[in-house]
């Protein structure tokens, strides 16, 4: 079964998929280990890492019998372009009110 292609903010829309990528900022886990965190079958768990396996959140290595999920920064970076964006938006209306604060208190100590 294909898995549909998400965009970043699809992948990090769902709860499990979020407390996976917490999971992983501490240390690589198996998919077995990933699994014991969660309520749900080993196939759902699955299907959950190769979403983010597909969208650039994790890379997947096979080490023996076992596969181990690390985070990867890829899929962050969409998610961080996207902040970013509105980050400036704000500084830049913030910037601009505290001039016209500054003109405005100018003003009356004249």
């Amino acid at each position: 079964m294909a898995i549909p292609k998400l965009d970043a903010f699809q992948v990090i829309g769902d709860p499990s998929r979020r407390k996976m990528l917490m999971l992983l900022s501490t240390d690589s886990l198996t998919i077995n280990s990933l699994a014991d965190h969660f309520d749900m079958s080993r196939p759902a768990v699955s299907k959950h890492v190769k979403i983010l396996h597909s969208a650039g959140f994790i890379s997947i290595k096979d080490i023996g019998r076992e596969r181990y999920c690390t985070l990867k920064k890829d899929g962050f970076e969409e998610l961080q372009a996207w902040i970013s964006h509105f980050d400036g938006f704000w500084t830049s209306k913030l910037k601009k009110l505290e001039t016209l604060l500054n003109n405005k208190n100018n003003k009356l100590s004249s």
